[in-house]
């Protein structure tokens, strides 16, 4: 596999100063770690650590443990990012003693410089649009995790599933919590989300957790919710039919009811407040498997059906606003395919964690150099400065087309 890797090259490592925003907050975890090693023997810390990562996530070439310790013996590396020619078994074994969660206070400085500007439902919906929604990146299991671990059926583990936030009006990753990819008991996206509830969100999530228990935990943690529910969904007690508009209608709307869900035998597993649905109208889709053409995901009857807390909100609105639950998606897709995540570059739970806080801040930065969304056209621009294919006046050119407003029709 080794022969498989790519050299890295000093001169393909460029544009190191877009990091430098970075560096001061990530001094403060210089000596974290550090508290056992009274001799001072340890040479890789845990800021040179992360520094590494994200060299990592600006460079496609650098897609393997291997190859940051390659990167890692350059001399403009361990120039321009301090860090010091370290080996594969340091870069394993650090995570051990490095906390993840010392990166949640850095990407919050870095997340209060990002502007919230509500694009999405004007100002009917004061809360913070979160979509909420988790995905499995699948690794290649070992001989001996096949021989250790195992779930409770037997199955082999060899996957990690990441729980993610994802701020709809801003564009960013706010919160991925990792676990292991069984999606039950204390795994399960619906307690993951339960265990992290924050007051002054909406949030807004697909069919799986459409769980009545979990709605009423979000009401009470004064927050809301926008969910889509199964097709054969009862709601046949309705308790107000209300009208759908011209607008509504514009945006595909065909039914706008307040009903009663869940069993009548069992009062403590149903909503305990008003539930609204929104019906909007889509094209019907039969799933007939992935592959050889066919279609994934779960089948539809043409009906989208939306259950929300929201009663004063126009249907519309929440029509848009489900819509917009499809950029946690495109993150997703982002995340493992632009910034390389399909390949972990450990498989230690702080690792991965520490990985994915990097994918945050990644992301972070670069909604702080463009004043906007990681398009793809953008980090492909900032991968070839990165690589030295692009100058800066080019990149500069490339970042400013993206501030000038658009002329209107």
């Amino acid at each position: 596999m080794a022969a498989d890797v790519p050299d890295v090259d000093e001169r393909a490592l460029v544009g190191f100063k877009y990091l430098d925003r970075l560096f001061p907050l990530l001094e403060r975890l210089h000596d974290v770690g550090c508290a056992r090693d009274a001799s001072g023997n340890r040479k890789l810390h845990y800021d040179q650590y992360c520094a590494l990562i994200l060299l990592s996530l600006f460079n496609p070439v650098v897609r393997s443990l291997r190859g940051l310790q390659q990167a890692s013996t350059l001399a403009k590396v361990q120039r321009q990012l301090g860090c010091p020619r370290t080996s594969l078994g340091s870069l394993s074994e650090a995570v051990a003693v490095f906390d993840p969660t010392r990166l949640e206070a850095i990407i919050g400085v870095l997340l209060a410089d990002v502007p919230r500007v509500r694009s999405i439902g004007g100002g009917h919906i004061p809360q913070v649009l979160t979509a909420v929604d988790g995905s499995v990146v699948k690794t290649l299991a070992a001989l001996a995790e096949a021989a250790y671990l195992k779930d409770k059926n037997g199955a082999t583990h060899c996957g990690w599933r990441f729980h993610t936030h994802f701020e709809i009006d801003r564009g960013i990753p706010v919160r991925m919590d990792v676990t292991t990819a069984a999606n039950g008991g204390k795994t399960d996206e619906k307690q993951q989300l339960r265990d992290r509830l924050a007051a002054d969100r909406c949030y807004v999530m697909d069919r799986w957790y459409a769980e009545f228990v979990l709605w009423n935990d979000i009401v009470r943690a004064r927050s809301s919710y926008v969910c889509r529910i199964r097709d054969n969904s009862n709601l046949s007690q309705v308790r107000e039919e209300r009208t759908v508009d011209a607008a509504a209608r514009q945006a595909g709307v065909i039914g706008d009811v307040v009903v009663t869900l869940g069993p009548n035998s069992k009062p403590e597993a149903r909503p305990d407040h008003p539930t609204r649905v929104v019906l909007v109208r889509t094209t019907p889709h039969r799933k007939t498997g992935g592959r050889k053409g066919g279609t994934a995901g779960p089948s539809s009857d043409g009906v989208i059906r939306i259950a929300t807390n929201l009663l004063d909100v126009p249907a519309e609105v929440i029509a848009d606003v489900y819509k917009h639950r499809w950029l946690i998606e495109l993150f997703f897709r982002f995340f493992k395919h632009l910034l390389g995540c399909r390949r972990l570059l450990s498989q230690n739970p702080a690792g991965i964690q520490i990985q994915a806080y990097c994918a945050i801040i990644a992301c972070l930065l670069i909604n702080l150099w463009t004043g906007g969304r990681p398009t793809l056209r953008t980090y492909e621009m900032l991968c070839f400065y990165f690589a030295g294919w692009a100058d800066l006046p080019e990149l500069t050119a490339h970042l400013e087309k993206l501030t000038v407003p658009k002329k209107p029709n």
